[in-house]
């Protein structure tokens, strides 16, 4: 039985679940910051610096680190006319597509909302899967689009940032412009907040990252109709990704909260710091959705 897009109610609560936590997170953080005398200029120029280019640029800064081309219908004719259709069953406007060069196997969504948004696969993926499993983690990809929640996690990650960079650079420069640094150990206390709503922001949006996993994995099959295709790619990539060099697998894990599946090196991390679900489970769970839509 096939099954029609439904909205994510479970996806779209814990969003703005996370979103409120952080927010409240934030007040905190932004409130103790002013008690302990940094400058209300500095706090504002240097959050709204970073909102601004964490918000408007995300996408470019992602193709940018990851080293991905944007590439024309021309360029790219199969992988342009797959997304095409996939966009047609799934009612988006078309994003843009582009290329890593990449033994990797891997591919991620980026963009701010629905009209500027790029759907970007390795060389890596292309050459290892078949045209049915590449529509299947295309979809995936296309869900995360339509789910908008690339735009929350870039929203909720800000806080995560902000608070690294305090967290990193506080006890080299000072309070900041501010006059309580010789008051208490305020700088140090300034630097063990900063580490506290840094942690507490990691766990809620790998919490939320997790999720939207899922919730991309049940998107793609409702938009493929073919649970199974998408479970074949996850085990595929997984068991192609331990055989590529560490060093290329090193190159990427900065951005293992975008791909479909992490590039991890090394050992493995526990779930609570994962930013994905374990592929065992995610195949379960599409396993399932195929019993059910062939029942």
């Amino acid at each position: 039985m096939k099954r029609k897009w439904e909205r994510d109610l479970g996806l779209q609560g814990r969003m703005i679940f996370t979103m409120f936590l952080l927010a409240a997170v934030y007040l905190f953080f932004l409130a103790f910051l002013s008690y302990y005398g940094t400058s209300q200029v500095f706090m504002i120029l240097f959050v709204g610096f970073f909102m601004a280019i964490q918000y408007f640029y995300s996408d470019k800064l992602v193709l940018w680190s990851t080293g991905a081309h944007i590439v024309s219908e021309s360029e790219a004719p199969q992988l342009h006319g797959m997304i095409t259709r996939l966009c047609a069953i799934a009612d988006l406007p078309k994003p843009q597509v582009a290329i890593v060069r990449s033994q990797v196997p891997n591919a991620f969504a980026t963009g701010r909302n629905q009209k500027n948004a790029v759907v970007a696969v390795t060389t890596g993926i292309l050459d290892k899967l078949s045209p049915a499993e590449l529509e299947a983690v295309l979809a995936h990809e296309l869900t995360h689009v339509k789910n908008r929640d690339m735009a929350v996690m870039t929203i909720a990650s800000f806080i995560s940032t902000l608070a690294f960079y305090l967290m990193r650079y506080v006890l080299y420069f000072g309070d900041m412009g501010g006059d309580r640094r010789k008051e208490g150990g305020g700088i140090v206390l300034i630097w063990l907040v900063s580490v506290a709503v840094w942690i507490v922001s990691f766990i809620l949006i790998r919490a939320l990252s997790r999720y939207r996993e899922y919730a991309a994995d049940r998107g793609a099959a409702i938009i493929t109709g073919q649970p199974s295709d998408l479970a074949s790619a996850l085990m595929k990539i997984s068991g192609v990704m331990s055989r590529v060099p560490s060093e290329d697998l090193r190159s990427v894990e900065g951005m293992n909260a975008f791909f479909i599946i992490p590039a991890i090196s090394g050992s493995s991390i526990m779930d609570i710091f994962s930013t994905h679900p374990s592929v065992e489970k995610r195949i379960a769970k599409l396993e399932k959705m195929q019993q059910e839509m062939t029942a």
